[in-house]
């Protein structure tokens, strides 16, 4: 017996609808999310089931608790299949019954699913992303503090770098007191996130293989 299944995911439950054979009618069942349960009811299927799943944030853990169950994850286009489905009353069972509906039409709108060290490694862009944005956030408020006492160096310095560390430090000490220090502490924070932000670059220098298309890209950039 062949059958189809939709999860449709949220934080804490996931709600499947699963259709047997050619049945219209699908059988609605919740699972929470505890460690193992969706793997468990996946479980009970045959090997090669397909398993349509939203795109959200938290698809990572569930495409590997579907795979270890041996079924096929099939990640759905949320935009696309949201205006594919057209349902304007929004509910768990029918996003569970839209979904399955299109992946037994063969219309279901699905995105790649990268594997497991692919996910694992895009995490590194990532950080470096999110720690590049704490570096320009720390940049920004030491150049306001400076602002608010009329405190420069020569337009021409970046303040920030070690030739300058001097000149600067000569400009903090005309602060008030407690603005000095917590500048300075700014200046500490900064450093040990710009050395974060090395050690990955380091990091994805190693993990993440040139291939060829990536060396294509690099030609491509240099034109």
């Amino acid at each position: 017996m062949s059958y189809i299944i939709e999860c449709d995911a949220h934080k804490h439950y996931s709600q499947f609808a699963v259709y047997e054979g050619d049945q219209t009618r699908c059988k609605q069942m919740r699972v929470e999310h505890e460690a193992g349960a969706i793997r468990e009811f996946l479980s009970e299927f045959p090997e090669g089931t397909p398993v349509a799943l939203e795109s959200i944030g938290n698809w990572y853990w569930i495409v590997d608790e579907m795979e270890q169950a041996v079924c096929i994850p099939l990640l759905a286009h949320p935009a696309k299949a949201k205006a594919m489905m057209g349902n304007v009353n929004k509910t768990d069972k029918l996003d569970a019954r839209g979904l399955a509906t299109l992946l037994r039409n063969g219309k279901l709108p699905t995105v790649w699913i990268a594997p497991s060290e692919v996910r694992d490694e895009r995490e590194l862009p990532r950080t470096r992303m999110a720690l590049c944005k704490i570096r320009v956030a720390l940049k920004n408020r030491i150049h306001a503090t400076l602002a608010k006492y009329n405190l420069s160096l020569p337009p021409e310095s970046d303040i920030f770098a070690p030739k300058w560390s001097s000149q600067l430090n000569q400009v903090i000490e005309q602060l008030p007191p407690e603005t000095q220090k917590c500048l300075k502490q700014e200046l500490e924070l900064l450093d040990k996130v710009q050395g974060q932000i090395g050690a990955m670059e380091e990091r994805m220098k190693v993990c993440i293989a040139l291939t060829p298309d990536m060396q294509l890209l690099k030609i491509f950039r240099v034109w």
